[in-house]
């Protein structure tokens, strides 16, 4: 119509001219309306025969300069988005301007383009919309090379994004349209200089805009350039820059991008197959075969590998595992293509497998990237695959990056816990093999990255630990330098920061046997060597006597001949270069400057290293020489010691610091040797350091006083060599009573003169008003001298040490001592208003507040000693008057609010004492400290103080004499107990271990009470049942965890079960925080129980009356009850608890209690509670016959009860025989059996009829067993019914039921009686039950828990091991498994569903023209101007839904690819006559550019429903009046050459896991919310 018009206009106006001006308007104000209609008059005048070509020139040159150029720099003024609208309208005019005056109108407006500044953004726009115009017809070369540089620029290196896409969607697709410019465009594309930007996206924008000149199947003139010029054909196969911008772009995370890289892959393969000549781009020297190369002989391997290959990653995008898992399959054939038939090169690139491994690594669900993980491990180990250096690449970043994730390590489908994850097994073999590929050259290298890698980011510690594992499993390949033995302390380092202490000891354990390993020992010294070990911290991983020290000893004895040598000392031929090595350095560690008087003590490195090597060197001589006694290498490296330690006590010239370091040295030495692994009794190593160092011990003891008492440390920085000091003296006597020495005289004496020193300085008054630094700090050292003795005297009760009269005095001063005594601060530092010492940083409340530790240590030594002493002694001491201990107990609480946390555990073991003799005359005053205590408690975060802090406040509120006093008159304490009780209860949810501290403390001291009277006894027993919620609780307890804390809980009993083989477990402590302690603590408890003591049988049937009363209530709740969940582990673990104590109940207890078991029948339980319960009615009536009549009144109730409970009642009829062993009337209850069974067999459901069976096979084996003539008359019934169930419909599912119902382990396996035992009620039946792994409590943590012990009369195993050796696959549940087939196998996928859409469906085909087949309206035109474009959409179901919903809303035309499409029936079925009454359009797929193109000319904004970086969301997009909508294709979304033709991206907000809606919904949601926006705003108009 447009066209029409235009001709109507230009053949009835005679003056052209004015014609023009005329729609241009006055002062060259131009509009888009006027430029829209310009634009289709220029265009009659091209088509020619028009007043002559020349006049038409002159028209476009008046056009072009005196208007539309004009109109792109005019001052227009309304929103930018209608300014944009101007310049592109103009553009376009001037492009028919150029059409028709050729090179130079457009050259000129390309200069004018490229000189105008960038002064704003619409500018930068205009001159990029102007040079994009002009593009096609620029020729002179400089100007082409400028106009290219400018497009390149602004693509790489403009940081404002909507100026670069702007570049890349228009200026540059345009220039490489021009013959004279393409060349130049691809080299700045595909061939950036050295150490330019290349942004990917935005190259593979242009490149998939240039495709058709890029990758053409057959020769085309390409637009632009002179006339005549040749056609200029680029062929982007072969350039190796064009495939690794693909490659890039198939692993970016843009999902736009990965489309587009995909697109230009599917054209280059296309054109490949359609062309049949042998290409190649240039291979990369030395790095395999080309990127990519085709060849006509090989078209039977190329084409299904490019086809698989694109059907992976296009399945990829699907990001979800069920659908992807199907396809994973194809990668093996890749493989089988890429490798040659030799398995010695590369056919294809293995770069290309590598993008389909990096596109898993980073997919979002971590299923999927486990799988990918997993895949690429495996293939290493499966297949013999060539070398490639991109893979050595690959590994050290992809792979590490996405091992780095550590629920990738959680145990697969079927391992039990304990096993090593199937990733860290993967991990081990792989990396062995993987090594083995790579050249001895090249080996260094990568381990060294490798290495390096594992410390150059912040690794969780499961990671870490497995990472550290593959190293140490690497076969024997010494490779590494210096270089790598730095890398592996660095990596050491990282394990340092997590805390999970075993993972850590376990992750250092490995990395020093990756070390022993790899380390190229003749390019290291001994020197980097200890430099390595010190890094290992001896409390988790390289404690002496460890598997580990062996191992490290062993290596350093067998290399000692190959260790790089230093320059400066050579190696006789008697001795080793390790002796000589440690010789030298204990020399020089105990050389000291003559002048170097340091205030400060020596760092403790330096003296870690030394005594380490010292005693590595002692144990490698012990193993070389182990018939030599004489030790002689060992003696000549501690004589340099010993020489200091002889003189010091008597020598007052040697200097501070070398004694100081000649002490640590010492404490080091004593504190290696007294790691737990070490038995002193048989370790000669040990006795002999122990008889050097009594030598020296009179010394060392003279040096210590005259240092400690005689005023010497009177500085701030004095402390910290106080705390040396007292570390020595402890350390040493412990060492020594330890070890057999005890030197009785001289260590009495000692302490004597210390304690009488001390008790003289605190004592002393100062005369002077001035308070002076060093004598406070000589009180601080006084009385921290003085809590040392208290707590050796405490723990060395071998020595005998509290008859000193020296000890009467220290005593008689702390009973007269007062609590939280402050000392004043110096008046030195009041003056200098500083609070801290310049030269030691130690601020003077630190220093007070040690000081106040320090009394309260000594008063928790005089309270217990006192607290020995008889009544009558105790009357005279003034602690045992109540107001004093009130008072006391007051001051403690005080303490408690002015001392920083990891000061307060001696004030708690003080309050042990206290509070107990307090809580009847003081309840309110101790019910403040339990308050105060717990509120300290809860706020603990370091794992360091709080266990021994949590420890101490259980032992004081808990405390059974606290217990029984509170509970005796049910006080305001025993309620403030309850509560505290149960908010640590609550705590263990978050801080795994809490529940077992207080648990093991209150059974131990409920059931071994240290008291002798029997009236106590009793007392602390009744506790038990005062607080039987605590025991309740721990028989039910057992957290659900998080993911990850289950994870963590499952490698760490993967570590603890290898045993010694990892030395973490031999030093790290036991704390028993297993969760699972909780439950054997609670069920070993109960288990020690007497039924034949008195209070122990109340005990147990109050006991059981609550679990019932509590199992009972669970069973009303409405909480959902599932397999697994809480309220299922709940349950089970309560019926275990009764089982556990039924063999302990009297027939008393049972006659009111068995209706209730009965009961539990007629619940809806879950299959592992079931067999709980069933086998406890089958004990019940075993031990009790007479209880039988209760059980046959259960099958008397009506049907709908028992539809879900006469399946356990029939189970229990199962094992009669076990019920009636001990019974000599068998035949009445047989004959009851029989008739209570028959009747079931004939049932109309089917699994109750199979469990009658089985009851009817038993009951009927037993009266043939015992020849009862009376009944015959039954037989044959009984034979036919038993024949019916044998024969069960022949075959088929019924059959198989029959056969899998009879070989149920419950029925077949299982015996109630000789299965009675621990280890079947928490182990195996749980395990066969298929209830959670985290249920199954094993034997052996019932023996690892020491801290109650196990009963003697409980039975803990069984004799017979057929239920241990049964799998839970061997039987079905009886729940769900009776009505199933047979078990799933494995799905073999044969083949997939191939979902991949040629190129040629996405992109224009130029040959054919725009047909449009307009169904008229129906109803006359919509008022809505939104377009619906599905082109795209295939399936008539979708497109049927979508004509519905396009009608309703009043869309006002729906674009589809085929209008065929409405003959079919599920089109008509899904549109129910909606196009009918609908614009209808047909523009197949290869016209959409073109259509968009001129709907852009209309002023339509195109808008697609599509996932980019810069998509809008739905809900905040404001919809134009003219909209056009475009909607992708099912599965392939917008191909990549359309999205560039988009105005805007709008994406739908999306919650869910899956990730992208069905196209007609997408539609819909889209057509809603334009109808939306425009009823509002008519609504507004109104």
């Amino acid at each position: 119509m447009e066209l029409v018009l235009a001709d109507t206009l230009l053949s009835q106006c005679p003056d052209s001219v004015a014609l023009l001006r005329g729609v241009c308007g006055p002062d060259e104000a131009l509009s888009v309306e006027r430029a829209e209609a310009l634009r289709f008059l220029l265009q009659r005048v091209s088509g020619g025969g028009w007043r002559g070509e020349a006049e038409a020139r002159r028209l476009a040159w008046e056009v072009a300069l005196g208007h539309c150029f004009p109109a792109l720099f005019g001052s227009g003024s309304g929103p930018a988005e209608e300014r944009l609208r101007l310049v592109r309208a103009a553009c376009r005019v001037l492009r028919c301007c150029a059409s028709l005056c050729g090179p130079s109108l457009a050259e000129r407006l390309a200069r004018e383009a490229l000189a105008a500044g960038p002064a704003g953004r619409l500018q930068t726009e205009v001159a990029v919309e102007l040079l994009a115009a002009m593009a096609p017809w620029l020729v002179e070369p400089a100007l082409v090379e400028r106009a290219v540089g400018s497009a390149l620029v602004l693509l790489q290196e403009e940081e404002d994004e909507d100026k670069t896409l702007l570049a890349a969607a228009k200026l540059l697709p345009a220039l490489g349209r021009n013959n004279a410019a393409l060349v130049r465009v691809w080299e700045g594309l595909v061939l950036p200089p050295e150490g330019a930007p290349q942004a990917v996206s935005r190259t593979l924008l242009v490149l998939s805009s240039l495709s058709d000149a890029v990758l053409n199947s057959g020769v085309q003139q390409l637009s632009g350039g002179a006339e005549g010029q040749a056609p200029c054909l680029l062929d982007a196969r072969l350039s190796s820059g064009f495939w690794k911008v693909v490659q890039k772009g198939l692993t970016e995370s843009d999902a736009l991008c990965r489309k587009r890289a995909r697109y230009l892959l599917k054209r280059a393969v296309d054109m490949s197959e359609k062309l049949q000549s042998e290409c190649g781009c240039s291979p990369d020297p030395g790095n395999g075969p080309c990127l990519f190369w085709w060849s006509a002989e090989k078209n039977d391997k190329l084409i299904p590998f490019w086809e698989n290959y694109i059907l992976i990653m296009e399945t990829l995008e699907g990001n979800q595992i069920h659908v992807i898992k199907p396809v994973l399959p194809k990668l093996n054939s890749l493989y089988e293509y890429a490798i040659s038939e030799q398995k010695d090169n590369w056919v294809f690139h293995p770069s290309w497998l590598m993008c389909i491994y990096r596109r898993m690594f980073e997919s979002e669900n971590k299923t999927l990237a486990k799988e990918g993980v997993i895949h690429f491990l495996e293939m290493w180990q499966t297949q013999c695959l060539p070398r490639s250096p991109g893979f050595s690449e690959f590994v050290i970043g992809p792979l590490m990056d996405v091992l780095s994730e550590s629920s990738f390590y959680s145990r697969s489908s079927g391992q039990v816990i304990g096993i090593c994850p199937s990733l860290g097994i993967k991990l081990q073999k792989f990396l062995a093999a993987f090594l083995t590929n790579v050249p001895e050259e090249e080996k260094s290298s990568f381990l060294l990255r490798f290495i390096r890698r594992m410390s150059n980011r912040h690794w969780c510690a499961i990671p870490i630990l497995f990472l550290s594992m593959a190293l140490a499993h690497i076969p024997a390949c010494r490779v590494l330098d210096m270089e790598g033995l730095l890398a592996l302390r660095d990596v050491l380092q990282c394990t340092m920061i997590t805390h999970q202490i075993l993972l850590r000891g376990a992750a250092q354990c490995y990395l020093l046997k990756a070390a022993m390993l790899l380390i190229n020992v003749e390019k290291v010294s001994l020197s980097d060597i200890s430099n390595f070990v010190i890094s290992l911290r001896p409390e988790e991983s390289l404690g002496r006597g460890t598997v580990l020290w062996k191992m490290l000893c062993d290596w350093l004895h067998v290399n000692d001949k190959h260790f790089r040598r230093p320059l400066n000392y050579g190696v006789p031929q008697d001795r080793t270069l390790l002796n000589v090595y440690v010789q030298f350095l204990v020399q020089d560690y105990l050389k000291t400057p003559i002048a170097n008087e340091d205030c400060f003590v020596p760092d403790w490195f330096e003296a870690k290293l030394v005594a380490t090597m010292i005693l590595l060197a002692a144990d490698v001589e012990e193993m070389t020489h182990e018939s030599n006694i004489e030790r002689i290498e060992l003696k000549a490296l501690l004589n340099p010691l010993l020489n200091v330690l002889l003189k010091v006590g008597t020598n007052p010239y040697i200097s501070t610091v070398k004694t100081d370091k000649s002490l640590q040295l010492l404490l080091k030495l004593l504190q290696t040797c007294s790691v737990r692994c070490s038995s002193p009794q048989t370790d000669g190593v040990i006795t002999f350091l122990r008889n050097e160092f009594m030598t020296a011990l009179e010394s060392i003891l003279d040096f210590l006083l005259r240092r400690l008492a005689a005023n010497e440390l009177n500085a701030i920085s004095d402390l910290e060599r106080c705390n040396l000091y007292l570390e020595v003296l402890s350390e040493l006597l412990c060492f020594c009573s330890a070890n057999g020495g005890t030197r009785g005289v001289s260590i009495c004496g000692f302490l004597s003169s210390l304690i009488n020193a001390s008790l003289c300085n605190l004592q002393e008054m100062s005369s002077e008003k001035e308070v002076k630094l060093g004598e406070q700090i000589q009180k601080v050292v006084s009385m921290a001298s003085l809590s040392v003795v208290c707590e050796i005297i405490d723990q060395k009760p071998a020595l005998q040490l509290e008859s000193l009269p020296a000890v009467e005095m220290l005593k008689t001063f702390i009973s007269c001592s007062q609590l939280n005594h402050v000392l004043k601060k110096p008046c030195s530092m009041e003056k200098n208003s500083c609070l801290e010492d310049p030269s030691s940083q130690q601020g003077w409340g630190k220093i007070i507040a040690r000081y106040i530790h320090d009394q309260w240590v000594c008063l928790s030594f005089g309270l217990n000693n006192y607290q020995n002493l008889s009544e009558a002694e105790n009357l005279e001491q003034f602690w045992l008057d109540v107001q004093k201990h009130a008072r006391s107990l007051q001051s403690a609480l005080e303490a408690l609010t002015i001392l920083p946390s990891d000061h307060v555990l001696p004030v708690f073991h003080c309050m042990k004492i206290l509070v107990p003799k307090l809580l009847e005359s003081s309840e309110s005053l101790c019910i403040e400290a339990f308050d105060l205590a717990w509120k300290i408690i809860s706020s603990l975060n370091t794992q360091l103080i709080f266990w021994p802090n949590l420890k101490a406040f259980v032992q004081f509120v808990f405390d059974p004499e606290v217990l029984a006093a509170a509970a005796k008159n049910k006080s305001k304490a025993y309620i403030k107990i309850k509560q505290i009780m149960f908010q640590m209860i609550e705590m263990s949810s978050t801080k795994t271990g809490v529940f077992n501290t207080l648990l093991s403390y209150c059974c131990q001291t409920w059931m071994f009470p240290t008291f002798d009277n029997r009236n106590a006894v009793e007392n602390v027993f009744s506790n038990a049942g005062n607080y039987s919620e605590l025991l309740i609780e721990a028989c039910l307890f057992g957290t659900v965890f998080r993911r990850d804390q289950r994870l963590s809980q499952e490698v760490c009993a993967f570590v603890e079960n290898l045993g010694d083989e990892c030395s973490a477990n031999v030093v790290t402590e036991s704390t028993n925080r297993d969760d699972h302690y909780v439950r054997v603590c609670a069920i070993k408890f109960l288990c020690l129980l007497d039924e034949t003591n008195t209070l122990h049988k109340k005990f147990i049937e109050d006991f059981f009356m609550n679990l019932l009363d509590k199992g009972e209530l669970m069973s009303k709740s409405n909480v959902r009850y599932y397999v697994n969940s809480l309220q299922h582990r709940v349950k089970n673990r309560l019926w275990q608890t009764l089982l556990v104590l039924l063999p302990k109940l009297h027939e008393d207890i049972l006659t009111r209690t068995v209706d209730r078991i009965l009961q539990a029948g007629y619940s809806n339980n879950q299959a592992s509670v079931k067999y709980l319960i069933e086998w406890a009615i089958i004990w019940i009536l075993h031990k009790f016959p007479h209880f039988l009549q209760k059980f046959w009144d259960c099958f008397s109730y009506d049907e709908d009860r028992l539809k879900t409970s006469i399946c356990t009642f029939l189970s229990v009829l199962s094992h009669l025989d076990t019920v009636l062993q001990n019974t000599s009337e068998k035949t009445p209850i047989l004959k009851k059996a029989l008739t209570v069974v028959l009747q079931w067999c004939f049932h109309h459901n089917f699994s109750v009829r199979l469990y009658a069976f089985i009851a009817l096979k038993k009951i009927w084996g037993m009266c043939k067993e015992f020849c009862m003539e009376d009944f015959e008359t039954l037989s044959p019934v009984i034979e036919s019914c038993l024949q019916q169930a044998e024969s069960m419909h022949g075959t088929g599912n019924a059959k198989k039921n029959w056969q899998r119902i009879q070989k149920h382990f419950f029925f077949e396996n299982f015996h109630p009686l000789k299965d009675y035992c621990l280890e079947t009620i928490f182990h195996t039946l749980p395990r066969l039950s298929e209830i959670a792994e985290e249920e199954w409590i094993s034997l052996n943590k019932f023996r690892v828990f020491t801290d109650i012990p196990l009963s003697a009369t409980f039975p803990c195993s069984c004799s017979h091991t057929e239920l241990l050796d049964l799998k839970p696959n061997d039987w079905s549940q009886q729940d769900i498994g009776l009505k199933s087939t047979e078990p799933d196998n494995p799905r073999q996928w044969t083949d997939v569903q191939k979902k991949i859409i040629p190129w040629k469906n996405s992109t224009p085909d130029l040959d054919l023209e725009l047909v449009f087949q307009d169904r008229a309206t129906k109803l006359g035109k919509s008022s809505s101007k939104l377009i619906v474009v599905a082109s795209l959409i295939d399936k008539p179901t979708n497109l049927g839904g979508l004509c519905r919903t396009c009608e309703i809303f009043g869309v006002s035309a729906l674009i589809v690819g085929n209008l065929q499409y409405i003959n079919d029936k599920q089109f008509q079925y899904l549109s129910v006559s909606a196009e009918q009454w609908l614009s209808l359009l047909e523009v197949k797929p290869f016209q959409l550019i073109d259509y968009l193109d001129q709907k852009k000319s209309e002023g339509y904004t195109i808008i697609g429903v599509e996932q980019t970086a810069k998509s809008c969301d739905l809900t905040e997009y404001h919809f134009p009046e003219k909209s056009l909508l475009l909607l992708g294709n099912e599965h392939e979304g917008i191909p990549a050459n359309l999205i560039q033709q988009l105005d805007v991206c709008v994406e739908i907000p999306q919650q869910g896991v899956i990730r992208s809606l069905n196209v007609h919904v997408s539609g819909a949601l889209l057509i809603w919310e334009y109808t939306r926006q425009q009823i509002i705003r008519q609504k507004l108009q109104r």
